[in-house]
């Protein structure tokens, strides 16, 4: 049931951290809802009703490369002119790393698991509590902020550079383009080198620790990294398999 509810003790914001939100919402009375509970908590919020709007918003050319005009995207699915999946999909492939909160009435796991593999970093079914969206904002913005601070200028491994603040990565001096989860699978590899993941721990750190498909998912997610990465994906030199284990780099 979506509500406001009223607190006493409200973990606002720290004073002089920005926190930019844009919710999209096609719906104005959710709109509207979201947008009245998130100023309630000191953030400042733009509103847009569809997904062209919402591209319109995001693409700022006053902005320099690495910066973008928001900290949070709350985005329903389903938009008119542009839906929240392509939106969601375009905005990870053109590198904005910006955490994603999805918002939608589609509850099934199917939905869920397509929302997070487009590039989504969570996700809530309608209807729910203002309380629970704040809390999942605030939780995302944390996230982001306190990954995003520490992150070097450039991770390098052999002919591989990934540069985390821009998602790029070159291989052998050619930039490759990588999906949301293959970039994150490459940058978690990349920041602790010869170290042995199993399928589990990188569906926790790299999938969230709620999500609910079959692990399979991390050996697709391999192979395609190996076809890009690779200059013999059928005898691999970076990421290399531990049998009975999981996979490491180098």
């Amino acid at each position: 049931m979506l509500s406001l509810e009223s607190k006493t003790n409200r973990d606002r914001p720290e004073i002089g951290q920005s926190n930019r939100i844009l919710a999209v919402e096609d719906e104005d009375l959710i709109r509207d809802m979201v947008s009245l509970a998130l100023e309630d908590e000191g953030y400042q919020v733009k509103t847009a009703s569809d997904g062209q709007m919402a591209l319109t918003f995001l693409h700022d050319p006053q902005l320099q490369p690495g910066e973008f005009p928001f900290d949070l995207i709350v985005l329903d699915l389903m938009l008119p002119q542009v839906n929240g999946l392509d939106l969601c999909r375009l905005l990870r492939q053109q590198g904005n790393p910006v955490p994603i909160l999805i918002l939608s009435a589609k509850g099934s796991e199917t939905d869920r698991v397509l929302g997070l593999e487009v590039g989504a970093d969570d996700y809530l079914t309608k209807p729910f509590s203002m309380r629970e969206l704040i809390a999942r904002c605030r939780a995302l913005l944390r996230r982001h902020r306190f990954g995003f601070a520490a992150q070097p200028m450039v991770l390098q491994f052999g002919d591989i550079l990934l540069y985390p603040q821009q998602c790029r990565v070159v291989v052998r001096g050619e930039e490759v383009n990588l999906a949301p989860k293959e970039f994150r699978l490459l940058e978690l590899f990349m920041k602790s080198p010869r170290r042995v993941w199993s399928r589990e721990q990188l569906l926790d750190r790299v999938w969230g620790f709620d999500f609910v498909g079959d692990s399979k998912t991390v050996d697709v997610h391999i192979r395609w990294l190996r076809e890009k990465l690779e200059e013999d994906p059928s005898n691999p030199q970076y990421i290399i398999t531990v049998r009975g284990f999981g996979y490491r780099l180098g």
